[in-house]
């Protein structure tokens, strides 16, 4: 339903914040795809406020499989309203190279007004899942790579994690006033010399409706079954870009998970390069796919 906002008398709507929980789509993103490029037409009540049929809400869910394959929001209009429209055995080439070369070019002149701009725009028009799957993690992934021989990285890197710090917290500060999920603790690991993996994993987290506390520092290992307690967190997730100490891995982090009475999961780089040092321990192995990975860990947390 694109043309008419119009349903039958019968046919149950839906309010924006229901359907954002639906689809897990923010109400933002429902806004821009409806305003920018006419992708939804919800109906109006006498107030000005949006309800959406089921159709509406399938409407939605063929858009993101179309942003899943890689298309522009731009061009989803013309591909959604075609009749029955054939299945794409390969994904479409999106827009997100180009939106990487040109977020990594701003991180890299230190650009903030351009970082501002891709970082808002894309949250806007994207859930945040695409957007870190797309955008963010192959961007930090690629600069990582780059900072370990190039002069002025660790001013990037800083500049960066600077600019993620406020912007993510700022997102987490208002998610969390109205989070409905289970608490998550989320932390480093000691060896890794930056934030920037910590907080797209917190970011993360928030999308996948956790209530999230983010320590931005290191405790000690003996002191986290305590914040666990105190913060009264069904999970903690250590995170780090780095393979950590072996020790740390083979040793410490299974002794930490048998003393701990919640789930203890590892994502970000860590957990994929050290997956054959913790296959046979309590420590659950979430993944570097930070929206993935916050999925697991909730299937965890119900197991648990």
């Amino acid at each position: 339903m694109t043309e008419k906002a119009t349903h039958p008398a019968d046919t149950p709507l839906y309010p924006i914040r229901e359907v954002s929980r639906i689809t897990g789509v923010n109400s933002v993103t429902l806004r821009a795809w409806e305003r920018r490029y006419g992708l939804i037409r919800p109906q109006r009540t006498p107030k000005g406020h949006r309800l959406y049929a089921r159709e509406d809400i399938e409407r939605v869910e063929r858009i993101l499989q179309w942003l899943g394959r890689g298309v522009p929001v731009s061009q989803v209009k013309e591909l959604i309203d075609q009749p029955q429209a054939a299945p794409v055995a390969e994904p479409i080439s999106g827009d997100w190279p180009s939106q990487r070369r040109l977020l990594t070019a701003a991180i890299e002149a230190l650009d903030q007004s351009q970082m501002e701009t891709l970082f808002t725009q894309s949250l806007a028009l994207y859930p945040v899942a695409i957007c870190l799957t797309e955008l963010w993690q192959p961007v930090v992934r690629e600069l990582e790579e780059h900072w370990a021989d190039q002069l002025g990285a660790t001013l990037q890197h800083r500049y960066l994690e600077s600019f993620l710090r406020t912007r993510i917290g700022i997102r987490l500060y208002h998610a969390n006033q109205q989070a409905r999920g289970p608490a998550l603790l989320i932390a480093p690991l000691p060896d890794d010399p930056g934030a920037l993996w910590l907080l797209l994993a917190a970011l993360a987290a928030s999308d996948a409706g956790y209530r999230v506390s983010l320590l931005d520092g290191a405790l000690p290992l003996g002191e986290l079954p305590l914040a666990v307690e105190r913060l009264q967190a069904a999970a903690l997730v250590l995170v780090s870009g780095r393979a950590e100490r072996a020790d740390l891995i083979r040793r410490q982090l299974p002794r930490l998970a048998e003393q701990l009475d919640a789930p203890l999961g590892l994502c970000g780089p860590v957990a994929r390069i050290r997956s054959g040092d913790l296959a046979d321990s309590l420590v659950e192995l979430l993944g570097d796919d930070l929206p993935l990975a916050m999925t697991r860990m909730r299937s965890l947390i119900f197991e648990h």
